[in-house]
């Protein structure tokens, strides 16, 4: 052990961390300038050997900044079931990444104590990457960590987020899940995709034509690669795929989401189907411009609410009785929670903001369907509920029509990467049950209609200052600030407005929806400044949006 510990002392020094830098592991990870992350990097692949250790399982390596600029670069932990790492586990990566140089085994040492780490088992650690010019010399910092302390290491390369994920959870279910290859991922997606749509009406190669924005990113890559697996059942046409543009410079989901129009690049006939990923290929929004031009966005909770109602209706007709939930957080448009609870008559659950919130809120139930209104999301199903379904479909009893249902049922399953959002296949499914359903983009728009909505952020001194209950959607700190929202929603149709403190810089974010545009923006700009006075706002006082 002493050797392995002068091996850690000597590469260490080899990936010195810079004077001054205090980094928080949140739930993206890491992630800041490239220039200031070789000694994060070389540290994560030595956590990544001690979590491996301790689960006695392979942990994933993600190096990745997502939908942030080419020039950020960052890195993910994956936990043994392709989850996210423990909360824990968080904590001992800020404690180890900011470490002084001299206390580097200090550290190392504490977190080997507490969670009493065998040091002479095995350690198995998956690495994937982006596409930014900085993810390859950073990607080699993480292997000299796993090296370090005697670990195994397996470098896939150029992968997505969700496909690393995938690949780490086959793996450690013993190919149950999967194959732990990219050739597997691409295999079991789109023959289930194939079984698919072979249930949907006569498509027209109008109704199969899909365009992609890749964000200039590992997405377009992957698509690319995947096309050849889906035997022309979807036609693909790709922006942005890296030949030319930066990384989500002026493209990607985020982008589209955030400015409500088309990504560079996109030439969209009135009605076409297009769809844009994030950086890291975890996220995904939908949109089309309608025949006066104007832009339309289908994001996360039109997504959530597009898959919970064709599972409520496999469901029914396989006449199973299980439970189906969608978890939300209070970014959802109002719109799509009545409908889901009024109409569709589904359970929807709120939680706090965060993809690890809504992961674990969602597995409480038979199926769970969460997405953020980002278009970060999956479906999750319980073991009970895979065997409730794999039983019916096999049971020679069962009527054609329920029969029918349950294979369904199981090739959506297969479609999903139940691990963690994934955007392409989130695509794959979305475009599935479109041609089962024989849904244009403007029919599932028109499911139900958003609530106008704003979102504005207030500098402060201190984001502690506001402190919140209820999954976000009540402030209980400062003093007086909740009765005062109270009162300002009062005073508009529809209306609903929240407040919460970023998880990354001191600005507080205000969420403002009611009947109309105008009067969402000013109920947002009328909580902008409740906030600024009295939790301290920084600079000049929000002026009104118009």
């Amino acid at each position: 052990m002493m050797a392995q510990f002068q091996e850690v002392l000597r590469q260490s020094s080899l990936h010195p961390k810079p004077a001054g830098l205090v980094l928080q592991y949140g739930t993206a990870g890491f992630r800041t300038n490239a220039k200031h992350l070789d000694h994060i990097m070389f540290r994560m692949g030595l956590l990544a050997t001690l979590r491996s250790k301790k689960t006695k399982a392979t942990i994933g390596v993600m190096v990745t900044a997502s939908h942030n600029p080419e020039e950020d670069n960052g890195v993910k932990l994956v936990d043994p079931m392709g989850e996210m790492v423990t909360q824990a586990w968080e904590g001992y990566a800020t404690l180890l990444a900011n470490a002084e140089q001299q206390d580097v085994l200090t550290s190392l040492k504490e977190i080997i104590e507490k969670e009493a780490v065998n040091m002479s088992q095995e350690a198995n650690v998956f690495l994937g990457r982006d596409t930014r010019c900085s993810s390859a010399r950073l990607s080699q910092a993480v292997l000299d960590g796993v090296s370090a302390l005697g670990g195994h290491s397996k470098d896939y390369g150029l992968v997505t987020t969700p496909q690393l994920h995938y690949m780490v959870c086959c793996q450690n279910t013993g190919d149950k899940y999967g194959e732990a290859t990219v050739e597997g991922y691409y295999n079991k997606l789109s023959q289930a995709y194939i079984q698919l749509i072979k249930h949907a009406p006569n498509c027209t190669d109008d109704q199969k034509h899909l365009c992609v924005d890749g964000a200039n990113g590992i997405g377009a890559l992957k698509v690319r690669e995947m096309e050849a697996h889906l035997k022309s059942g979807l036609q693909i046409s790709l922006v942005n795929d890296g030949s030319q543009g930066k990384l989500n410079d002026q493209c990607g989901a985020d982008f589209v989401k955030v400015q409500q129009k088309p990504p560079s690049g996109m030439k969209m006939n009135p009605g076409e189907r297009c769809c844009s990923f994030d950086g890291d290929a975890d996220r995904i929004v939908y949109y089309y411009t309608d025949s006066e031009g104007q832009f339309h966005l289908l994001d996360g909770d039109k997504i959530a609410t597009l898959i919970s109602t064709f599972l409520k209706e496999l469901l029914t007709q396989a006449g199973l009785n299980l439970n189906i939930a969608v978890v939300q957080t209070a970014y959802a448009n109002g719109s799509s929670t009545r409908y889901l609870e009024d109409t569709m008559k589904v359970i929807v659950r709120c939680t706090k903001t965060g993809v690890k919130h809504l992961h674990h809120a969602a597995q409480e139930f038979d199926i769970g369907v969460y997405f953020e209104a980002n278009g970060h999301g999956t479906v999750l199903f319980s073991k009970s509920a895979e065997e409730k379904i794999q039983q019916l479909s096999k049971d020679p009893n069962t009527d054609d029509e329920r029969k029918t249902a349950a294979l369904l049922l199981q090739n959506t399953i297969n479609v999903i990467n139940q691990t963690v959002g994934d955007a392409i296949s989130d695509m794959l499914l979305i475009e599935a049950i479109l041609a089962t359903k024989g849904l244009t983009v403007q029919q599932w728009d028109a499911i139900y209609s958003d609530l106008p909505n704003r979102q504005l952020k207030v500098k402060v001194s201190d984001r502690r200052v506001i402190d919140t209950t209820d999954a976000e959607r009540r402030a209980v700190r400062p003093a007086g600030l909740q009765e005062t929202i109270d009162s300002l929603v009062k005073k508009y149709r529809q209306a609903r407005s929240f407040v919460r403190p970023s998880g990354t810089e001191d600005v507080v974010r205000v969420y403002a929806e009611a009947e109309t545009q105008e009067s969402a923006d000013a109920l947002a700009h009328e909580v902008s400044l409740a906030v600024y006075r009295l939790a301290g706002g920084v600079g000049d006082e929000p002026k009104p949006l118009h």
